[in-house]
């Protein structure tokens, strides 16, 4: 599969068009689907791009017992199969097709696939990761066939009913059997809601091994820079996709706009949603200021994003990458799940005619807030979450450790 060709703007290198060999066992949502030999494994159940890079140490490490279960709910190929390429989960045991329809439709059709293939096969633990819709389909398969239910990355919480998002990890939560929580803070979360201590582990999050994995050296990163004409310290790393601010061509029409008056070059990368939004509202026009890119590679996107004066993003994942890379981010949006950032490496900045003036302003002082965040620990752990994580999985199943490997 290939990346689309950038929309209308000046600047920006398309990705590099990669050919997969992603090789599924079983495919399909209806009919049969082939559960794996033996009852000896472990279901991952992903589908979404963010997923893959936070689940690929956990599978790395627990080798041939791990099932990978993709739901196909990130279809395009730079969103899924090249990230697989990327962080080397390129099996799957089953992959469905749930992608392009609606939210409900996924969650039902995903449901359905998972508990046919689950009951044909009875794994030891199903793992799930974040707060999609895969994960939460992931969840409700696990919890209605009897099967221990593990939440990677639990306890996050926006406090923002209109995400949701957040409903989906307040229920992935509370049907887990095992919570593996990246900070104290979302396992206090976790306690406030009454789960039990002895179903929550704090783990750190995975995110920080796999871009330690990824991350391109410094000649890498300087040539990637170069290919898309910007200098390091001196461009702004732009992604959007939250459907509060691309779905209502009012408001994409107006951060696009303040994008165009940042004081230093833009480099937009831009997401499918994004994208069909742009072109359904006629906005193109409005990306000639702008230097686009279509979605990276995720070594190719940490590389960018290690070298910006700036990120702006509505993305949750970033907000973390951004304390590992030790750059600064504003966050375009009303809440967020991660504040563990506010007010060191990042702020929010609500979605609207202001984000031009913030952008100028955390510009002004670029350098200065770039030698202090270089100071800043990650409050993400230590990049070994992984381990731990699989290790609580051993003591949930009451497994050996040679057992677990």
């Amino acid at each position: 599969m290939r990346a689309e060709a950038p929309i209308d703007g000046r600047g920006g290198a398309p990705a590099a068009p990669v050919e997969t060999d992603t090789v599924p066992s079983s495919v399909g949502l209806d009919g049969e689907v082939n559960p794996p030999p033996g009852n000896d494994g472990i279901a991952i159940v992903l589908g979404t791009r963010p997923e893959i890079i936070k689940l690929a140490p956990v599978i790395e490490l627990l080798g041939r017992r791990a099932h990978v279960v993709h739901t196909g709910q990130h279809f395009d190929a730079a969103m899924s199969d090249r990230v697989s390429l990327s962080m080397g989960t390129r099996r799957y045991r089953l992959r469905l097709d749930v992608g392009g329809k609606s939210r409900g439709g996924q969650l039902g059709m995903a449901v359905a696939a998972l508990d046919r293939f689950f009951s044909g096969w009875r794994p030891r633990a199903v793992v799930v990761q974040g707060d999609t819709t895969s994960a939460l389909a992931g969840a409700l398969a696990a919890n209605a066939g009897g099967h221990p239910l593990v939440h990677v990355e639990a306890g996050l919480r926006s406090f923002d009913r209109r995400m949701p998002e957040e409903h989906n990890r307040v229920l992935i939560d509370h049907l887990s059997d095992l919570c593996c929580a990246p900070t104290s803070i979302s396992r206090d979360n976790l306690l406030a809601e009454g789960i039990a201590t002895d179903r929550i582990a704090v783990t750190g999050n995975t995110v920080v091994e796999a871009v330690a994995k990824v991350l391109p050296d410094t000649a890498a990163r300087a040539a990637l820079q170069r290919a898309h004409a910007v200098k390091e310290n001196q461009y702004v790393l732009v992604t959007l996709h939250r459907p509060e601010n691309v779905d209502a061509a009012d408001m994409l029409r107006t951060l696009l706009t303040e994008l165009s008056r940042a004081p230093l070059p833009v480099l937009f990368v831009v997401h499918p949603r994004t994208r069909s939004s742009i072109v359904r509202f006629g906005l193109g026009p409005l990306l000639a200021p702008l230097r686009i890119a279509d979605p990276l590679d995720y070594p190719e996107f940490l590389a960018l994003a290690s070298g910006a004066a700036l990120l702006v993003s509505d993305s949750g994942g970033l907000q973390e990458e951004a304390s590992i890379l030790k750059r600064p981010i504003l966050v375009v949006r009303q809440s967020t799940e991660r504040p563990e950032i506010q007010g060191t490496f990042g702020a929010l900045v609500p979605p609207g005619d202001r984000l031009g003036h913030t952008i100028r302003h955390w510009l002004s002082t670029a350098e200065q807030r770039r030698l202090r965040l270089a100071g800043l620990h990650c409050p993400f752990g230590d990049g070994h979450a992984s381990h731990r994580i699989v290790e609580e999985l051993r003591k949930l199943l009451h497994d050996s450790e040679d057992a677990a490997r």
